[in-house]
């Protein structure tokens, strides 16, 4: 839709309207949080934007899904992590779906970490609270640090960029949809990144690949 719609109408909002009513299952109140989601983020404080996030979203349809993430990046993510690695942390984890998949590989210390109260990801997952903008874990305290479907929901990139670089001791995995900007979208992000370039400009890591993986990019930086 978002590709062959004229703007005018893809982005008005009595169109984008039943689409909302769908996908928050008719709840008006939020509903109306929503589609004025970018409009409102800048102003919100932490703790509205952990309700937001810990209350308001499992209200989507969004919520039943086990993952963002498609099956090319976690595989090119699996083959790719760094062979000498052991441990790996994933920044807004979620339900702790990818690290689940990385537990197969059998071989590595594990740990999650979301904005939400603590979350039991099953044995083997060590959960941490935190805030992407500023995280609480020493300087290169981690071997590999991912971030997946994270950075286009945060209202301030730079120091989250920043703090991924800094906790990381040999890699840094993103994955983040490419995707262009429309007002009224039915997944809360305000960062966009249709262009590759703007993307490996932002997080500024030398030696890295960014790849279009089934329609998100997936990008691996390697720390010096």
């Amino acid at each position: 839709m978002d590709e062959w719609l004229p703007p005018a109408i893809r982005d008005s909002k009595w169109f984008m309207y039943p689409f909302f009513w769908y996908w928050y299952n008719g709840d008006s109140e939020t509903i109306r949080a929503y589609m004025d989601f970018k409009t409102r983020i800048w102003t919100m404080t932490k703790d509205e934007y952990e309700h937001f996030y810990t209350v308001l979203r499992k209200k989507s349809r969004a919520a039943s899904r086990p993952t963002d993430l498609n099956d090319v990046c976690i595989e090119f993510m699996l083959n790719n992590i760094d062979p000498t690695a052991k441990t790996v942390l994933d920044i807004g984890c979620g339900n702790g779906y990818f690290l689940r998949q990385v537990q197969t590989l059998g071989k590595y210390d594990l740990h999650a970490c979301d904005v939400m109260p603590h979350v039991d990801l099953g044995a083997g997952i060590t959960y941490h609270q935190g805030n992407i903008e500023s995280l609480p874990f020493e300087d290169k305290a981690f071997d590999v640090v991912t971030c997946h479907h994270t950075i286009e929901h945060i209202p301030n990139l730079a120091p989250a960029i920043a703090e991924l670089k800094r906790i990381s001791r040999k890699q840094v995995m993103i994955v983040t949809p490419r995707q262009r900007y429309y007002y009224y979208t039915l997944d809360e992000h305000v960062n966009f990144f249709p262009m590759q370039g703007e993307l490996e400009h932002l997080i500024g890591i030398d030696k890295h690949v960014c790849l279009n993986l089934g329609g998100d990019w997936m990008y691996i930086g390697t720390m010096d």
